[in-house]
């Protein structure tokens, strides 16, 4: 018997517990929308369960989903209760290690690695009372194999779709994460970001994500690109929830250094509603916008609800030192074949590849499975990144080019507290023969990303039925801070936002628009 395809406003109504404005005590259960019946942690991921076998597995075939528990009632009844998270369902990007499932980064390299172990940012949140419901498809290693790649498609769970429109991608590398919150698979997902690896799946796919300061979550039993710039984040259906999740994963962890000693809170949820933008400066960034005008008025619907809330909007004209973006593509090369290489080395496992270069090699073996869309420049090139004294130099130059000499400076200069973008342009038409198209929006992500400084995404509208975002950055360690300010533009937020529809696009009618 299939299973009924349930409609895309019935399943964004019941994927999240708090409305996009509410900030209030989670509560112990998610209610359904159809009913209005108190669900038990249990009833509510078997009714997730349920949702990605229609309608990920069959239906539109969306592909984020790449292995889940067919039968998640008694465990997340078992961490249900007072706990922060009370047993709600979290998906976690496939490469993020948890103890029941392998852990492939959607490579057929890694389909044997099935560790047994947690990730620390996943003990954190089952010891916070998240109940892990399955693993997400992803951009195949984090979208660091090949330049000519198309985002959202690995080798071992295919083509990821945009759940707006399923010929359209869902952006990368964290696809799967994003395409499922969005489609109303889960409560929340887990992605993880070097460049733009959460902010633009969770933009293009209409939900809200955040890629936090590095340090805040711990990168152990992570496949790695770069400890300078990777990191794990929520990607949610509202900001609350995005703080609620930060806080159940972010802790301090003895292998990570860069978790040490950082100015971490005893959590990112509590107080997230106690903020006004009434005189608080906000640095508009004008040329950041690019070229496209149906995104410029996007843009300016939202920042003219910032400005009604009584925010003060400075614009700032800012050309980057394209020094930042050379120097960053070093250490990416330089710490991708180093970190992979101890990474593969230290797994449990056999009949694994235990090097960059055993890995070349196994896609090279196997390139009519691994190979057939696009190739691996970006492997073979960090395979021969090998000077260590021009990486450290690089490295030191584009942190600190992105951090003290660009969002350090733009707000110090601007007297500004935040600065706010677009995060990119819409969805463009999958191509797997081609590649990526990123389509005439320029955003502002790689500074912070560079930098290790925050980052938010909320959806801020539409164009043509597809979602858009708009980025929030503030100084290092100031999570909290961007994510009340998400918080109170979602309060603000006058546009209509888009609305899955799990079929191809097509241009809506006037009446609809």
């Amino acid at each position: 018997m299939t299973p009924r395809l349930l409609s895309a406003a019935a399943l964004l109504a019941a994927a999240s517990p708090l409305a996009a404005q509410e900030v209030a005590t989670p509560p112990v259960a998610e209610r359904s929308a159809a009913d209005g019946e108190r669900l038990s942690p249990g009833d509510t991921a078997a009714r997730y369960a349920e949702r990605i076998a229609a309608i990920d597995d069959a239906g539109p075939m969306l592909n984020s989903v790449i292995v889940y528990d067919t039968n998640p009632r008694d465990g997340a009844d078992a961490l249900g209760g007072a706990s922060l998270l009370a047993g709600r369902t979290v998906l976690v990007k496939d490469n993020i290690e948890t103890s029941e499932w392998a852990t492939t980064a959607g490579s057929l390299a890694l389909i044997g690695n099935k560790t047994g172990r947690d990730a620390p940012l996943i003990a954190n949140l089952r010891r916070n009372g998240g109940f892990v419901l399955g693993k997400t498809n992803l951009s195949e290693w984090a979208n660091i194999r090949d330049n000519d790649s198309t985002s959202g498609w690995s080798a071992v769970g295919g083509l990821t779709r945009n759940p707006h429109a399923i010929d359209r991608n869902a952006c990368g590398s964290s696809s799967g994460s994003g395409a499922a919150v969005a489609a109303g698979l889960a409560w929340a997902a887990i992605g993880t970001e070097t460049n733009g690896s959460i902010t633009c799946p969770a933009s293009i796919n209409g939900i809200v994500g955040f890629k936090p300061s590095v340090g805040l979550v711990s990168r152990t039993h992570v496949v790695p690109i770069s400890s300078t710039q990777d990191t794990a984040g929520p990607m949610t259906q509202s900001v609350a929830d995005a703080a609620l999740l930060l806080s159940a994963i972010a802790g301090e962890d003895s292998v990570d250094a860069a978790t040490i000693g950082v100015p971490r809170r005893a959590d990112y949820w509590s107080g997230l509603g106690d903020f006004s933008l009434q005189g608080v400066r906000i640095g508009v960034m004008r040329k950041q916008v690019g070229n496209r005008d149906d995104l410029k008025d996007v843009f300016e619907t939202a920042l003219g609800d910032l400005e009604r809330a009584g925010a003060i909007l400075v614009d700032i004209e800012f050309d980057p030192n394209s020094e930042m973006y050379g120097d960053s593509f070093t250490v990416l090369m330089f710490e991708l074949r180093e970190e992979m290489g101890k990474y593969l080395a230290s797994l449990p496992g056999e009949n694994l590849p235990r090097s960059l270069a055993e890995l070349i090699a196994f896609n090279t073996y196997n390139a009519g499975e691994e190979m057939r869309w696009f190739g691996q420049d970006l492997f073979e090139l960090a395979e021969t990144t090998t000077d260590r004294a021009a990486y450290e130099m690089a490295r030191e130059n584009a942190v600190r080019i992105a951090g003290v000499e660009t969002l350090d400076k733009l707000m110090a200069d601007n007297d500004v507290a935040f600065l706010v973008a677009p995060t990119r342009g819409p969805s463009w038409t999958t191509d797997l023969v081609n590649g990526d198209n990123f389509n005439g929006s320029i955003g502002f992500g790689s500074p912070a990303a560079i930098a290790g400084y925050p980052h938010l995404t909320v959806p801020m509208g539409q164009i043509e039925a597809l979602p858009v975002g708009i980025s929030f950055f503030g100084g290092k360690w100031r999570d909290f801070d961007v994510l009340q300010l998400g918080a109170a533009y979602e309060r603000v937020r006058s546009a209509e936002l888009a609305t899955p529809s799990l079929e191809r696009w097509s241009p809506p009618a006037e009446a609809d628009k």
